[in-house]
Parts: structure tokens; sequence; C-alpha cells
């Protein structure tokens, strides 16, 4: 299935207009028309604010294999909520911890679901440690601006 076949059954199975999915998402009407019909990819930005509206994996929409709507979702947030708190050096962080972390499991026997508990452990460790680092470290630097 294409991008915007999927994007199209994604916006109706959530019985979502057009205008709707537009509002919801913050992308003009004429946008989504357009990548209905022609199957063109949106900049970034405009892919993982669909995304979000739909509540759909962007790798969902933009691979024609992936048939999982939910497929990397977590991970993607992830991704977006270690960009949101620490910026981009922090997500290209949290996606080294990540691709180590995919690492340990090439070739294992370790089922789908234990795998999805060790990988949402991971990421909400990783983003606890970043935020006390930050309140750590941030504190000592305000004390020293201060003398």
């Amino acid at each position: 299935m294409t991008f915007g076949e999927k994007l199209k059954k994604a916006r109706i199975t959530l019985n979502l207009s057009q205008i709707e999915l537009a509002e919801k998402a913050g992308i003009t009407e004429r946008s989504i028309y357009n990548y209905e019909q022609t199957g063109l990819l949106p900049r970034p930005n405009a892919l993982k604010k669909l995304a979000e509206s739909l509540n759909v994996s962007v790798s969902y929409l933009i691979d024609e294999g992936e048939s999982d709507k939910h497929a990397n979702i977590d991970h993607e947030m992830f991704l977006a909520n270690a960009k949101k708190d620490f910026g981009y050096k922090g997500a290209q962080e949290a996606q080294e911890v990540v691709s180590r972390a995919t690492a340990l499991f090439a070739g294992g026997e370790l089922d789908s679901e234990a795998k999805d508990i060790f990988f949402q452990s991971l990421m909400e460790v990783y983003l606890e440690s970043k935020a006390e680092a930050r309140e750590k470290f941030s504190a000592k630097r305000g004390i020293k601006r201060k003398k």
C-alpha cells in the first residue's frame, strides 16, 4: 500500500474527514488531498504531525511493506520526547542507546513481548537519567553564575 493509500485508510478508520485531519494535524486541507491522491511524501515535520494525529507510526505511513500501524511507534515517540526535552544532541544519544541495545538481541531467542518490556524500561531510564543530570548540572552552573 502506498503512502497516500495508508494515509486515507488511517483517516477513514478514525472516521475523520480531510478537513478534520487537516485541523488536527495543523496542515492545510489541500495538502491532505494531495498526499492522498498523489502519494507524495510531506516534509518530516508534517509527516510526524500526521502520524501523531492518526495514532500510527511514521514507519507505517512511509514503508510500503509495513502493515503494523503501531510498528516502532514507541521508538519514534521516545526519540521525539528526547529531542523535545534535550534537543538534537539528546535525540542522537537516545538513538545510539536504542541502536546499541538492539544489537544485544541479534540472533537471540527473546520473544517480542520481553523485548518490548526491555526497550520500554530502557527508554524510561534514559529519559529519567537525562532529566536528573540536567537538574543536577544546571543547578551548579546557575550557582557559579551568581558568584
